[in-house]
């Protein structure tokens, strides 16, 4: 019963969903979009942001508020490397779940690479608390200046539930491309498997329509769904919302806003 719950909201929980609205408006792809949501969705591309950033973001999916979802980001650069900080909580009163991790990511070269840990908190009224740590491996390499290359690897110590379950908890590898054939587009294309469900597949576009509008537009499958977005930027802020479609569950919505910290 409660596997055939998890199943059934895949891609909405904090561990399998795309996090910011940058990211869901461009069919919910996350390999290599730098920014303060990268802790979540690839912790190997976090040192590819210029500076230090804080995110924050709400979700809401198909009128339904015990599948929204709130999160917090965080990317602190240093000489040595980036360190994130991630919170995010999914659900209701009746079954929710949580996030709280930390990790490092580094540039080698034409590489970077990170690694992080999660605390991951299951509740369901009824049922009882479950509690585990998720371990996570990601890194993009720059092939060019316009095409870069990313994977991530999450739950790679396969957790379960809790300690008193055998359910595990999704584990899964993404990974996907990035093109800039210009320097006001963006073109993105993913693969995700989770290694019991059947593999997704991601693109998205983002244009960069002047100095601080950005129109953003994916598609992904299995379930097969379009998305639309809007992002802004201006000095050290930066608002996004995402629009997402599902012809057979309805409508989501995602704002989520960036704070840059330093010059």
């Amino acid at each position: 019963m409660i596997w055939a719950y998890f199943e059934s909201k895949a891609q909405t929980d904090p561990l399998t969903q795309a996090h910011g609205a940058r990211s869901q408006s461009m069919g919910n792809t996350k390999v290599f979009l730098p920014d303060g949501w990268t802790y979540f969705n690839n912790i190997g591309a976090l040192n590819r942001i210029e500076q230090s950033q804080i995110a924050a973001g709400f979700d809401h999916r198909f009128g339904i508020p015990e599948l929204s979802t709130v999160g917090l980001g965080i990317g602190w650069k240093n000489d040595f490397g980036t360190i994130g900080l991630g919170v995010s909580r999914f659900g209701g009163k009746l079954f929710n779940q949580q996030v709280l991790g930390v990790g490092f990511s580094n540039t080698l070269g034409i590489v970077s690479l990170g690694a992080k840990i999660d605390w991951f908190q299951t509740t369901i009224e009824g049922f009882g608390t479950g509690n585990a740590f998720l371990f996570s491996l990601g890194g993009v390499a720059e092939l060019g200046p316009r095409f870069f290359l990313g994977a991530n690897f999450t739950n790679l110590n396969r957790a379960k539930l809790s300690q008193n379950n055998e359910q595990r908890l999704p584990t899964s590898v993404q990974m996907g491309v990035s093109y800039l054939p210009s320097e006001t587009v963006r073109i993105l294309a993913e693969i995700e498997k989770d290694i019991e469900l059947d593999p997704i597949l991601r693109a998205g576009i983002e244009y960069q329509l002047n100095q601080w509008i950005f129109l953003r537009t994916g598609i992904s499958s299995n379930p097969a769904r379009i998305s639309f977005g809007l992002g802004l930027r201006k000095d050290q802020f930066g608002f996004d919302y995402a629009y997402g479609q599902n012809t057979a569950l309805g409508r989501t919505h995602h704002l989520s806003l960036i704070l840059k910290m330093g010059k």
